[in-house]
């Protein structure tokens, strides 16, 4: 297994990228990557793998976007080592939190690609976001040991309501999305999301690993 990358934005190593692939076919994440063939085989668009470094199936913290950014066609991955502004953003705030990488599943509310090719980012749409909603559970069947949700941003906000009642025992906290174009609003943005994984992190420190 390759060493944890120490600074943001890692992937952007075409020799870090390789040693990445490399581990795709790692048994923690298999099960997922199999619920990503079957929503992007459904919905017609790329569905971005679970990030092989991190927890996969064995995550005690699901960290909920909105949607893969057009970038990640690069990579193939949803992962915090992604060479863009919001993936190094959410890059740092974890490591101050001192979340270990091995705890964590980075996942989306909508996930699938939604962009065309050579298209700028963009919010999701309702139907989209609506469309996405029932994967929601086969995910969460995935995830036996979640101690912790953290949502981020306001359509992964709105699977609150869900998750309490998949998982009624489940505590959810919500955070502003970690996009640069979020979090230079204000200081207040990056601090209520330093706050809320602050708050997994405590809760993560409760619970057995």
């Amino acid at each position: 297994m390759p060493a944890e990358p120490q600074a943001p934005r890692a992937l952007a190593d075409p020799d870090a990228l390789a040693a990445r692939r490399a581990l795709i076919g790692s048994p923690h994440i298999a099960p997922i990557r199999a619920l990503a063939a079957r929503i992007a085989a459904e919905r017609g668009a790329p569905v971005p793998a679970p990030d092989p470094l991190d927890g996969g199936v064995d995550a005690r913290m699901l960290l909920l976007l909105e949607t893969p950014g057009p970038a990640v066609l690069r990579t193939g991955f949803v992962t915090r080592d992604s060479a863009n502004g919001t993936a190094a953003n959410l890059f740092r705030f974890l490591a101050e939190a001192g979340i270990a990488r091995a705890d964590t599943l980075i996942w989306n509310a909508v996930p699938w690609l939604i962009h065309q090719e050579g298209a700028r980012n963009r919010a999701p749409r309702r139907a989209e976001v609506a469309a996405a909603a029932p994967y929601l559970a086969p995910l969460l069947d995935l995830l036996p040991r979640l101690a912790v949700a953290v949502l981020a941003g306001r359509f992964a906000g709105e699977a609150a309501p869900a998750l309490a009642v998949l998982r009624p025992d489940l505590p959810v906290i919500r955070v502003p999305h970690p996009s640069p174009t979020y979090v230079c609003t204000a200081p207040e943005v990056p601090a209520r999301i330093r706050r809320g994984l602050a708050e997994a992190a405590a809760r993560l420190g409760r619970m057995p690993g």
